[in-house]
């Protein structure tokens, strides 16, 4: 199975005809509670042009594994996607990333501009949690358990009727496998994050695909992330909350592939 030295778990998938040389990479960042699954509904817009990589974020999955030791910091997440590409010997990167793998894929433009051809922003923010968001999921987890997290967060995640039951039942199994620490982890890396002062920093094309309802990083946030940033497009979706890429994902895809095929001309 593929890992990084440092122990994340990522998959390559690789459709690209052979009549096509030098397929560019994408690289996919899911978020906190999350799974590469969520991703699958965008492949198929995609698969034609792309290889493909997924990783389980640092924490969660196959990627568990801590050094001793270990301090939890967003350039550390920014390093493991770096470690991703290195293993998959890819030097430069379309990285997608949502809610904090959008945080983490703007910090990566931020320290390692040279390696990123764009970078797509789904339901993710430059700025970061508040501490009271913290302090009321581990009060969940630690009164009523994961189950009761899951079951709150997925009514955030999602409005009624927009996913099938087999879609929403697989969300919610795949959210219970996270672990109390796997979540509140990377969640306090978050708390105080303001990557405003950099943003100039980041120096390829950025799109942003952003929920017109998310519980936790409203549109004008979105916006306010556009304004900062040059070479930017912004997309906001209707009826959508933070599950954006899930519930969304065709359109999402759809507008990430004329976004790169925008780039390419």
């Amino acid at each position: 199975m593929p890992y990084t030295t440092s122990k994340i778990y990522f998959e390559v998938i690789d459709a690209v005809s052979s009549v096509i040389p030098n397929p560019e990479t994408i690289i996919f960042n899911h978020g906190i509670g999350a799974d590469p699954g969520i991703w699958q509904g965008w492949f198929s817009s995609l698969v034609d042009r792309y290889r493909i990589i997924t990783f389980d974020l640092r924490g969660y999955g196959r990627s568990q594994f801590l050094p001793k030791e270990f301090e939890w910091s967003l350039d550390q997440l920014a390093r493991d996607v770096i470690d991703v590409a290195d293993a998959a010997e890819i030097k430069k990167i379309h990285l997608v990333g949502e809610s904090i793998g959008g945080t983490i894929a703007l910090n990566c433009g931020i320290r390692f501009p040279e390696r990123f051809s764009s970078i797509t922003i789904s339901n993710g923010g430059h700025v970061g949690a508040s501490i009271n968001r913290v302090e009321a999921w581990d009060s969940i987890i630690k009164l009523k358990g994961i189950k009761a997290w899951s079951d709150d967060f997925m009514v955030q995640r999602f409005y009624d009727n927009t996913l099938t039951d087999s879609q929403w039942d697989w969300y919610s199994s795949i959210q219970e496998k996270w672990t109390r620490d796997s979540i509140m982890n990377p969640l306090r890396v978050l708390v105080g994050t303001d990557l405003r002062p950099e943003l100039t920093k980041i120096m390829c094309p950025t799109l942003i695909l952003h929920p017109d309802n998310s519980p936790f990083i409203p549109v004008e946030v979105a916006v306010d992330l556009y304004r900062r940033l040059s070479n930017v497009q912004l997309q906001v979706f209707a009826k959508a909350r933070h599950g954006l890429p899930f519930s969304h994902a065709r359109s999402c895809s759809d507008v990430l592939r004329q976004f790169l095929t925008s780039l390419s001309k």
